[in-house]
């Protein structure tokens, strides 16, 4: 009986082929305008996070454990934008909206999987700020390289997993009344609603394991950064004081724009779902927040202005030879 039962349900997950985006929009006088807008974007996006990995990547004196989590941060952001904004772009251009089943499913996996390592890189990167600021003396030690990798490497495994999870979880459903995705991409909730199964299964495990990931990484990040406060407060110099800000300020900024999208769209009874503000914030979260990245940790950051300064005087040199 569970074999027929298990064979039945992959039978009626198949049904539908192909799955057809509503998009943003469906004014004609508008798709010319955005399709520029999102592709200004995502060229910025691509060559903010790509020229900062590059930095990274060529300036000894960025070669530390911040600047690591920051080049792997970067290329996460330029992964997961690329799953959702050329189909985006190529919907305003053309007109085509549909994606394939086994697109979706793709999709919804890299999104997914890289948004969680977003989410659990802005962690640790909280861990290696408060080992920075409180324990300076024994910084070195407690984050060496191998600290670095295994950290990373969790991030990406168990960001994997969970998207594996959600993944499974919803395409083993059926869907056998509409096709038309409420969203602008393949996202869990648009097509969750689109099943005729029973998603209350479905809605535990994203509420459980949403909520589990949030207040676990929310925790060591308020707790790292409650030490990292009290540490500032007891500096007797302005300027280490100054300084100590300054190196938390852009993480902030970053945990602050990603984790409040995060909350507002997952974190609440989907009898209180918007399908207009989950567009909005999932257009902030996977396109304008990849973007803003590079930007919010480059604009008061002394030591990646000073590597561009350096990679551009370069430039020229190489140029004008």
């Amino acid at each position: 009986m569970k074999l027929n039962f298990k064979m039945a349900s992959m039978e009626n997950s198949t049904e539908v082929k192909e799955f057809r985006l509503l998009g943003l929009s469906d004014t004609p006088e508008l798709q010319v305008p955005l399709f520029i807008t999102f592709t200004l974007i995502y060229l910025i996006t691509l060559v903010g996070n790509l020229g900062m990995i590059t930095l990274i990547l060529l300036d000894p004196c960025l070669h530390t454990p911040m600047y690591f989590f920051l080049s792997n941060l970067s290329l996460v952001d330029c992964v997961y934008s690329s799953a959702v904004t050329p189909k985006v772009m190529a919907g305003f251009l053309t007109g085509n909206k549909v994606i394939s089943y086994g697109g979706c499913v793709a999709q919804m996996f890299f999104v997914v999987a890289f948004a969680s390592t977003d989410c659990f890189l802005l962690t640790v990167m909280a861990y290696d700020r408060h080992a920075a600021v409180c324990k300076p003396l024994h910084y070195t030690t407690i984050v060496t390289a191998s600290v670095c990798a295994r950290m990373a490497i969790g991030c990406y495994i168990w960001s994997f997993v969970i998207s594996a999870v959600h993944t499974g979880f919803t395409f083993c459903l059926s869907f056998c009344h509409s096709n038309v995705v409420h969203h602008f991409f393949c996202d869990i909730l648009p097509i969750l609603a689109l099943s005729c199964s029973d998603i209350y299964i479905n809605e535990i495990v994203l509420f459980a394991l949403g909520t589990f990931n949030v207040l676990f990484a929310l925790t060591v990040i308020l707790t790292s950064y409650l030490f990292i406060f009290i540490a500032i407060l007891r500096m007797r110099s302005a300027e280490g004081r100054k300084k100590a800000f300054s190196t938390c300020a852009s993480h902030l900024t970053a945990i602050t724009m990603f984790y409040g999208t995060l909350i507002f769209m997952y974190l609440q009874p989907s009898s209180s779902h918007s399908m207009d503000n989950d567009q909005m914030a999932s257009v902030f979260y996977t396109i304008i927040v990849p973007m803003l990245n590079p930007i919010v940790y480059s604009l008061r950051n002394r030591e990646v202005n000073n590597a561009f300064r350096k990679a551009a005087n370069k430039m020229k040199v190489l140029l004008s030879t």
